[in-house]
């Protein structure tokens, strides 16, 4: 034990989630005071980045699937969610009565613990935080792509390059000249202001604790404006595009429906980086087939994988990306830097970063 406060001076580490041998060097070498408990056999092969659930079809023996609980029971910390299984956190954190700590690999890890369904006394035991952030730069990319695709017709272009038609000339939308709805900002938000700013464009966010009476406060570089999430019907019908970031709660559900895309522009974009569960997606493709969404960049669905039959598959003006924006070949290294930042600040008695609000569960 440490002399401070009766706080370990070390902490032991369970890998639940597959750690290359490179990114555990550099936790250890980020935070000398962890101890990383890990057997690569007991971890499922990453079929790419960042696929902490490995491939589906591999499987531990009785015996590695003994050990591997074993090593999760005796943690103070879990680097990911065993097997990505809300059952299995459930089983961890009932085992272990000296779990303190569960990072998570996805920045909606939130949804994850919410799944597992804990009890008041074992959210308040252990701290749960996630990667949130990590993957800021690459969905802002992604929704910038959108938002551009949007405003230069991408429908209407691919549609007279598959037909080979050479058409009179038309005036493309501009983002320097358009205002775009940012629904949320937290890590991902922020960054897709900045890039959307740096465009030119006028971005309005929103807020449920900053925005004021008026709606006319901000402190978020990039945004002019901020709006509260119950207001944003009255602003649809000023925003050339939208874009969401939010996580997926019960506050957020379906945040993105028919009375708002009623509200919008016509011929509006919408983008979403955030959780499909925002947006309504019956009253999308109403959108759509009338013209009042012009087009849609879809990262995330209601259901993912998205159904074979989802008649977003064949919509013209859809851009289905099956949720691999955020997708980055430095992701494993980044959360590996995320989560020695935060065992510096657990071991040192400061507050995590990224901590999931256990009401809400983001």
């Amino acid at each position: 034990m440490s002399d401070r406060a009766g706080r370990p001076d070390r902490l032991r580490v369970a890998v639940a989630a597959p750690l290359s041998e490179e990114n555990r060097a550099r936790v250890q070498e980020l935070e000398p005071r962890v101890d990383l408990v890990v057997d690569p056999s007991f971890l499922p092969p990453m079929r790419w980045p960042a696929d902490f659930a490995g491939d589906p079809d591999w499987r531990r023996t009785d015996a590695q699937q003994r050990a591997y609980e074993a090593a999760i029971d005796s943690a103070d910390a879990l680097y990911g969610i065993p097997d990505v299984d809300p059952g299995a956190l459930a089983r961890a954190v009932r085992a272990n009565p000296g779990l303190r700590w569960v990072h998570t690999m996805a920045a909606g890890g939130g949804g994850q613990v919410r799944a597992a369904r804990l009890t008041d006394t074992e959210l308040q035991r252990v701290l749960f935080t996630t990667s949130a952030g990590v993957h800021g730069r690459p969905l802002a990319e992604f929704a910038v792509f959108g938002v551009l695709a949007g405003a230069k017709d991408l429908p209407r272009l691919n549609r007279q390059q598959r037909d080979h038609t050479w058409s009179g000339r038309w005036t493309m939308g501009q983002v320097h000249r358009q205002t775009v709805l940012l629904l949320g900002l937290g890590g991902i938000g922020r960054k897709v202001a900045e890039a959307l700013h740096a465009l030119g464009a006028t971005v309005i966010g929103t807020s449920r604790r900053d925005a004021d009476v008026s709606g006319v406060t901000t402190g978020v570089p990039g945004v002019t404006t901020l709006v509260h999430p119950d207001r944003i019907a009255d602003v649809a019908p000023t925003v050339d595009a939208v874009v969401n970031t939010l996580p997926g709660t019960d506050a957020t559900e379906h945040l993105v429906g028919k009375r708002f895309l009623d509200a919008l522009r016509p011929g509006a974009t919408l983008v979403n980086v955030g959780r499909g569960t925002v947006v309504d997606e019956a009253a999308l493709l109403d959108a759509l087939d009338s013209g009042q969404v012009g087009f849609a960049a879809l990262d995330v669905f209601e259901t993912e994988p998205l159904p074979v039959d989802s008649p977003l598959w064949d919509h013209d003006r859809v851009l289905v990306s099956p949720h691999t924006a955020a997708l980055d070949g430095a992701e494993d290294r980044l959360i590996a830097e995320l989560f020695a930042a935060n065992a510096t600040r657990l071991l040192d008695g400061h507050d995590l970063v990224n901590r999931v609000d256990t009401v809400e569960f983001y």
